[in-house]
């Protein structure tokens, strides 16, 4: 959609009145944009653009914002893990990407459905990193418990063919009811939801990060905000006054 003419604030280059988007002298018949100045054929196409928010465009910039949400759960999550250090700020990155690629899939239509659905991806991408991350640390911590268990036998049995004793309360535990896989990762997707406020038990740094991740999801939120539109004309130029 890169052929869509875009005013976002007026510009004049020199005393020559051009349009804005195509960059074409304004002879004759020219419009105003925004209060840029415009010819009769972007002046049309912006116009277009603007109306076109319709029930595709929607679904285009929420698939298209859904892997935005994806790739900054990656980054978040990669980057936490790789380094070792939690930093908030990332949630800024993962704001943007949601917003810059709904905007991108709906063809830069915006509005009050889009942030909605800004908001919430944002939230998820980056309350769900928990998850991923926090298998990754669990992974890091676990120990081998096999050498300890098998490097002596058991005094009455000096061969060592008889299996070592039960831990006390794995024989109890091994007939209790384990978790389907449908309760498993609803309790994942809860936990990884509620991570944000979860880490409100941190104190200060809790708190940081859950204002840092409010600052991402504003700057998603303004991404796919509407932008306003007020056309103006049509005006005619004035000819140039005959030299004496």
């Amino acid at each position: 959609m890169s052929d869509i003419p875009q005013f976002g604030k007026a510009e004049y280059a020199s005393d020559q009145r051009t349009c804005l988007a195509c960059k074409q002298p304004l002879d004759g018949i020219y419009y105003q944009v925004n209060g840029s100045p415009a010819c009769a054929r972007c002046a049309e196409q912006v116009k277009m653009q603007f109306s076109s928010d319709s029930h595709s465009a929607f679904v285009r910039g929420l698939v298209f914002g859904t892997g935005g949400a994806f790739a900054g759960l990656i980054l978040y999550s990669a980057f936490t893990i790789l380094t070792g250090i939690i930093i908030g700020y990332v949630s800024l990155a993962v704001g943007w990407m949601v917003g810059t690629a709904m905007k991108k899939g709906s063809g830069g239509v915006g509005g009050r459905r889009y942030q909605i659905a800004a908001v919430a991806l944002t939230y998820a991408a980056v309350s769900l990193s928990a998850i991923p991350i926090g298998i990754a640390y669990y992974v890091k911590d676990q120990k081998p418990h096999a050498p300890a268990a098998t490097s002596a036998a058991p005094a009455n049995d000096p061969d060592g063919s008889q299996p070592a004793a039960p831990e006390p309360g794995l024989a109890a535990s091994s007939g209790a009811t384990k978790p389907g896989p449908a309760a498993l990762v609803g309790a994942l997707l809860f936990a990884g939801l509620a991570s944000p406020f979860l880490e409100l038990q941190g104190g200060i740094s809790g708190i940081i990060g859950l204002v840092i991740l409010f600052v991402g999801i504003r700057i998603a939120w303004k991404i796919t905000q509407a932008q306003p539109l007020d056309v103006q004309g049509p005006f005619e130029t004035r000819a140039p006054s005959p030299s004496v």
